[in-house]
Order: structure tokens, then C-alpha cells, then sequence
């Protein structure tokens, strides 16, 4: 009985050192990641007028391609998402051209994108959706599956009509 008293609080502080390694992994692996988001929503703030970030997400079609794109509202309580374009080393890009802020009742919404894939693609398995931007039209980007293999498909933002037929994935 006390060899298990002995092995029980080493065993505990084993389990706890692995835990707190882990954890100091992850913040490790993901401190590029959150340093990104942090000037983005930066950005947002002092150039768009973003008071409150309620969704932020990165999206990177190719390498002139790399967004932030964050949900929020301004000081007046209007919502906007604004499109904050990185370079490919991490940091904000920072030309006059590199920031864009719409209003979320100017342009299509994420829900009446998904009514819309719901009417056009029946029975798809909508992987992601998020807002990017794709041939210089800010826009969502659709990854989904149907009837086996993967698509990609653009919306413009704006209005809500599709950019091209999008894309098909090679099947395996």
C-alpha cells in the first residue's frame, strides 16, 4: 500500500508536466498565427474604424492573395467586414490599396450565401466558407463536395453572384 502512495503524486505530476508541455507547444506552434490576427485586427481599427471584432479569418487563394478578413462593427454599431491583405512573410501589406471595409448590409451575408449554395447545389457537403478574395474581387470562397469529388466556387461579395464556374479537384 505505500509503494502506491509513493507512485500516485509522481504519476499526477507526470500527467501535469505533460499537459503543461503541450499547452506551451501549441502556444508555440500558433503564436505566428495569433501575432497575424493581432495586426490585422490592428489594422482594422486604426484604418476601417472596427471598434468591436466578432469573427476573424484568414484566407489565401494564391501568393497576392493573403487575407484577414474580420466581422465586426464600428463606433456607430454598423456592421462591416473588412479585408486586411498580408504579405506572404506575415505582416500587414500596408499600401493605400491593402485595407477594404464594405458594410455587411452593402454586400452579401454568410447565411444568404448558404441559402443560395442550398438552391444552386443541392445535396453538396459544404466544407468551408469564408471570405477572401479571389481574381481581385473581394469575395467567399465555397469548398464542398459532391457526388464524390471537391470544388472550390467563388461569390463576389457585393452581390452575391458567382465569379466563373469555379473549380474542380482531381479525384484520386
Amino acid at each position: 500500500m505505500k509503494k502506491r502512495k509513493k507512485w500516485l503524486p509522481l504519476a499526477i505530476s507526470a500527467a501535469l508536466l505533460l499537459l503543461f508541455g503541450l499547452g506551451q507547444f501549441y502556444a508555440y506552434i500558433m503564436k505566428d498565427q495569433w501575432a497575424e490576427r493581432s495586426a490585422a485586427r490592428e489594422v482594422a481599427r486604426s484604418r476601417a474604424g472596427l471598434t468591436e471584432v466578432t469573427k476573424a479569418q484568414k484566407s489565401v487563394w494564391d501568393e497576392n492573395a493573403a487575407y484577414w478578413v474580420l466581422t465586426g462593427k464600428n463606433e456607430s454599431g454598423a456592421e462591416l467586414m473588412v479585408w486586411v491583405r498580408f504579405t506572404l512573410d506575415g505582416k500587414p501589406a500596408g499600401g493605400n490599396n491593402d485595407i477594404y471595409a464594405a458594410e455587411l448590409s452593402q454586400g452579401t451575408s454568410e447565411q444568404q450565401i448558404r441559402e443560395k449554395l442550398a438552391s444552386e447545389l443541392p445535396g453538396a457537403d459544404i466544407r468551408r466558407l469564408l471570405p477572401g478574395v479571389f481574381n481581385g474581387e473581394y469575395a467567399w470562397q465555397v469548398f464542398y463536395k459532391q457526388e464524390g469529388r471537391y470544388y472550390y466556387r467563388f461569390y463576389r461579395f457585393s452581390d452575391g453572384t458567382a465569379i466563373g464556374d469555379g473549380y474542380s479537384l482531381p479525384s484520386k
